[in-house]
């Protein structure tokens, strides 16, 4: 009964994040063909082509990408916890429809700053999970301590999330876009170390979040690698004496 009602839970928020993608696609290219292209000097600031543009490859980014925990389920017969696939959901809506429909990187303080500590924790948490599918898989003979799956946890994290920086980057430069926040809200230009902060800091937090499950994640690997096993009522073995042979 209780899978039944996270299954239900994971499909009914699926739904409201697809729909609301589906329509944030519609209204930023609504508004993409009204909007200027630039701002004429002394005009009051306003939403350029460019804003709208990054909206529709944010939502259309975000539309592809929540599938995923459906594709790997499929592709390679891995389980993605459905916990794990609401916190995902959960944070595109958060990142993409909140961010950048709403508007809310400039409008929350640390918007962003939130979003990463809750990606890289998110993505600790997802490579716990992934080594514990090696571990429990008949097919595969491994058996990693918990120092080394910690590591491998916040690797893992703090790859995806250097990517993601790279897809920004990649993205701002062929398109135009600002998608790392390299200008203000009301048009102005940020630049030197005032440009990259938003990339190292963005890193950072990815990092320190991934640090503190990966910690959280070694110690509850001890305790659980530590503890005794239960079920069985064996003694132990002892060892064994040789006896004289008797004719």
């Amino acid at each position: 009964m209780k899978k039944r009602r996270n299954i239900k839970a994971t499909s009914v928020i699926a739904y409201i994040l697809f729909s609301t993608l589906i329509l944030s696609v519609g209204y930023a290219v609504i508004r993409c063909m009204m909007a200027p292209s630039e701002i004429a000097q002394g005009e009051p600031y306003e939403k350029l082509k460019s804003d709208y543009v990054l909206m529709i490859v944010q939502c259309a980014l975000g539309i592809i990408v929540m599938m995923l925990p459906t594709f790997i389920s499929h592709k390679w017969k891995i389980v993605v916890p459905n916990a794990i696939v609401i916190l995902y959901y959960i944070f595109l809506y958060c990142a993409i429809y909140l961010g950048e429909v709403q508007n809310f990187y400039y409008v929350i303080p640390f918007w962003d700053v939130i979003l990463h500590a809750f990606s890289g924790a998110m993505l600790g948490a997802l490579g716990f999970i992934l080594v514990d599918l090696l571990n429990n898989d008949k097919k595969i003979r491994v058996s990693l301590s918990p120092f080394f799956v910690s590591v491998f946890a916040f690797c893992f994290a703090l790859a995806i999330g250097a990517l993601w920086e790279v897809y920004e980057f990649s993205f701002d430069a062929i398109l135009g876009l600002n998608m790392q926040k390299h200008t203000l809200e009301d048009g102005t230009a940020l630049v030197g170390a005032k440009a990259l902060a938003d990339t190292m800091k963005d890193i950072i937090v990815d990092a320190l979040a991934a640090l503190a499950v990966a910690i959280l994640g070694y110690f509850t690997g001890r305790k659980k690698g530590s503890a005794p096993q239960q079920g069985s009522n064996e003694p132990p073995l002892e060892p064994s004496r040789s006896e004289p042979v008797r004719e």
